[in-house]
């Protein structure tokens, strides 16, 4: 299970307790339940010699904790990079990370395949998912096109005529 899915989970188990009225109790329930954990889990990670942790970086379940709960070792700009490593299906130009917004804008190079956008899709849920995992900052993804360059066939033989 993903860092993702709990979090879905958890916030329908909330909507469901809120329209019983009961959202209050809930939720200072999810906030004392995180705060344990997260200082449990920051504890095991001061405790690590360095570098044990790089092991577990790419593992989408350990990396959504360390990010939930501010632990990550790496810089947002590095886990951008590490999502995007972990979908070579997919292979993607970073074009620039707007924190503010929350906006990613990558350039999706190569062809594509046959253009009619079922690979765009699968492209972008991919990259969407490797994202949610290690790099939850970002909220929105621009996916570009590389313009197509246009082919130039071979001038002509020597001596040819014009026509």
């Amino acid at each position: 299970m993903t860092a993702e899915q709990t979090g879905q989970r958890v916030q329908d188990a909330l909507d469901t307790l809120a329209g019983r009225g009961e959202a209050a109790v809930a939720e200072d329930l999810v906030r004392e339940l995180m705060a344990f954990y997260g200082e449990g889990l920051a504890r095991i990670v001061a405790l690590l010699p360095a570098g044990a942790l790089e092991a577990v970086l790419d593992d989408p379940a350990a990396a959504g904790l360390l990010v939930l709960h501010d632990l990550h070792p790496e810089s947002v700009e590095a886990r951008i990079g590490r999502a995007l490593a972990s979908v070579p299906e997919h292979p993607v130009r970073l074009l620039g990370f707007e924190a503010g917004s929350g906006t990613l804008r990558l350039r999706r190079d190569g062809d594509g395949g046959c253009g009619c956008g079922g690979t765009e899709q699968a492209a972008r849920e991919a990259i969407e998912s490797a994202l949610a995992c290690h790099a939850p900052e970002v909220t929105a993804v621009e996916l570009d096109r590389a313009p197509k360059l246009l082919q130039i066939g071979g001038r002509p033989p020597v001596g040819a005529e014009a026509r």
